[in-house]
């Protein structure tokens, strides 16, 4: 295909247009690699060095490096940009090279990830005087092309956020293309990408450690049940929950609750009694799922645990912007 490109001049002037006319808020700038990865990667640097020198914009800019930047280009990004991504596609070295042999996970991408996460999150704790705000870096993986396991994503993805080198991370599940080497494999179901953001959010917000998440014998999340609920229905000795009585570290684990939902409950107790299943349901608890995890004064709430299924529902904790094919988006998951 014949491939263009727009110069560093043309990609601010065509942002500030849209931003003036209130078009655009902010900007997400990415590039293929025509040529050497360092040569585009400076190009994307000068446009936003324009954006943010001569424009004085300084708002949201997020800032996708390309394989092969170089080091001193990882530090201009940070410096330039609100929010910059490497994107390390598989969770290991064996895994990138079955995806794309030019890629080196341990010599390139994941180094120069680290590195972006180090410079902001010192950043973030030095508090240096600066015109936009430092929000983290983030990554995406390719879901099912090349053979990993959830597990090994999982651990790759909650151990760079437990040291605040990555804000959250992204999942794309593979689709095969025709035309392309991968053409033949079986694509990827978008519940096993669902998953992954679900159960990333039990890490990252819910309090839920990584050697809590309950794996399949594949090493993958079980599609039938939703992360939080399969690690329920693996630890019946924690419940029920009594509802009138539980903190919200408790309440957070309880399938149908999510974090808002388990604060606005703490906080309702000081100033009114729960009565009944209509309480509940007023302060967001989806009692059709939490019913079985709960007791309201020593009484359960539902007579048999939840239908063991896909469960998407339609109102919930926010989890992350869902890719576009996603029937259902992670945002919408309790």
């Amino acid at each position: 295909m014949r491939r263009t490109y727009l110069s560093p001049e043309e990609v601010a002037r065509v942002f500030m247009d849209a931003h003036r006319a209130g078009l655009a808020d902010g900007l997400f700038l990415t590039s293929g690699v025509p040529g050497r990865p360092s040569r585009m990667t400076d190009r994307m640097l000068a446009a936003v060095e324009l954006l943010r020198r001569r424009e004085d914009f300084r708002g949201y800019v997020h800032l996708k490096l390309l394989p092969g930047a170089e080091p001193a280009q990882v530090d201009a990004a940070v410096r330039l940009a609100s929010r910059v991504s490497v994107n390390l596609e598989a969770p290991g070295p064996a895994y990138v090279r079955a995806l794309a042999r030019e890629k080196d996970f341990a010599g390139d991408l994941l180094p120069n990830l680290e590195r972006a996460g180090r410079l902001m999150l010192e950043r973030r704790l030095a508090q240096m005087p600066s015109p936009f705000a430092a929000v983290g870096t983030t990554t995406q993986f390719v879901v099912g092309a090349a053979g990993e396991q959830d597990r090994e994503i999982l651990g790759v993805v909650t151990g760079l956020e437990r040291r605040r080198l990555l804000h959250h991370a992204h999942f794309s599940a593979f689709q095969p293309v025709a035309g392309t080497p991968f053409e033949d494999r079986r694509p990827t179901p978008a519940t096993r990408e669902l998953r992954l953001y679900q159960a990333e959010h039990l890490v990252r917000q819910y309090g839920f450690g990584y050697e809590e998440l309950v794996f399949g014998a594949d090493g993958n999340l079980p599609l039938d049940d939703d992360p939080k609920t399969a690690w329920a229905f693996a630890h019946p000795e924690r419940f029920p929950v009594e509802v009138s009585r539980a903190p919200y570290e408790i309440l957070v684990r309880v399938p149908g609750i999510g974090p808002a939902t388990a604060r606005a409950l703490v906080q309702s107790r000081r100033r009114a009694v729960i009565r009944w299943s209509g309480d509940l349901r007023a302060a967001g608890v989806d009692v059709s799922r939490a019913g079985w995890f709960l007791t309201l004064r020593a009484r359960r709430l539902a007579g048999s645990p939840p239908a063991r299924q896909l469960r998407l529902f339609a109102h919930g904790e926010h989890l992350t912007q869902a890719p576009f094919r996603t029937p259902v988006p992670p945002c919408a998951y309790r």
